[in-house]
């Protein structure tokens, strides 16, 4: 097991765990990985190369809300359920996810299933390139598919948009909390999509994912991600929202908030993306 935490089945579980379970009739495994444009590499390309025994392709950006302009936004629940039941998951299924590049884009689609009412779903710890590191064989053979209904209820308090953003960064009376790195959120560094304005929300605070990662990709002890948080200055007696530049990272601090016991907290989905956009909308640069 990794030195992280204990196994969830409902937040993060460890190689050793996946391992043990590999074989159980109504798991089911998701390929999440997303890649930015810059890092240079094919998610589907690497899927089809070599992927975890099972495991079926989630595509952030297909599988997303294609009426809206900005990038990869939440799905309506019509089209979630039916790429999932196309997947062959559905109820009682016990949905484990993971990326390419440790813990990145996996924690985004884990949110979008909780999103959505499923609670039987984890992120495996340190992803593919842990599940490499421990020795563990990668397959090319596509998955054997059935359909299977979900039944959805979507839980709209975990999604929030830019007008009950702007609201709560005006009254202050939740906790934002921005993933990007300190030089993009202090607005030192351009923002990879054009035509972003660079800073961040008025009154969050900086949180960068990485720094709720140890050097393998896994995930920090409850304890060590608690203390990240209090040090940047973060309330967690506040309902929590946070934010990234495409709601992908993001998603990475609202699983490490549910590591620790928050579970008041939601993710604004447009995040920088659509903030960055409008410019009738406050900024602020350097520091919280």
């Amino acid at each position: 097991m990794t030195a992280t935490a204990a196994d969830d089945p409902r937040t993060l579980v460890s190689t050793d765990w996946l391992v043990a379970h590999l074989k159980d009739p109504d798991l089911r495994i998701f390929d999440a990985s997303w890649y930015l444009p810059d890092m240079g590499r094919d998610a589907r390309a690497e899927y089809d190369a070599g992927h975890i025994p099972g495991a079926r392709f989630f595509d952030i950006d297909d599988i997303s809300d294609a009426r809206s302009e900005l990038p990869h936004m939440a799905p309506p629940v019509e089209k979630f359920m039916s790429r999932m039941r196309g997947m062959g998951v559905g109820d009682g299924h016990q949905v484990v996810i993971y990326d390419g590049m440790g813990l990145f884009s996996a924690a985004r689609v884990w949110w979008l299933f909780r999103l959505m009412g499923q609670t039987k779903v984890a992120v495996l710890d340190g992803g593919l390139p842990k599940w490499r590191a421990d020795g563990h064989k990668t397959t090319t053979a596509a998955p054997t598919i059935r359909d299977r209904h979900m039944t959805v209820r979507m839980e709209a308090h975990r999604v929030r948009d830019v007008t009950e953003v702007a609201r709560a960064a005006k009254l202050g009376d939740h906790s934002i909390v921005d993933a990007r790195a300190p030089a993009r959120f202090k607005g030192e560094a351009p923002e990879p999509r054009p035509g972003m304005r660079s800073g961040h929300i008025p009154g969050s605070r900086n949180v960068f994912y990485q720094d709720l990662l140890n050097a393998d990709g896994t995930m920090k002890t409850p304890k060590a991600l608690r203390a990240v948080f209090s040090d940047a200055g973060v309330d967690l007696h506040k309902p929590i929202i946070t934010t990234c530049g495409s709601g992908v990272t993001a998603a990475i601090l609202s699983l490490a908030l549910e590591r620790i016991g928050i579970t008041d907290h939601s993710l604004y989905d447009g995040s920088w993306s659509e903030w960055g956009m409008y410019a009738d909308l406050p900024i602020a640069t350097g520091a919280a």
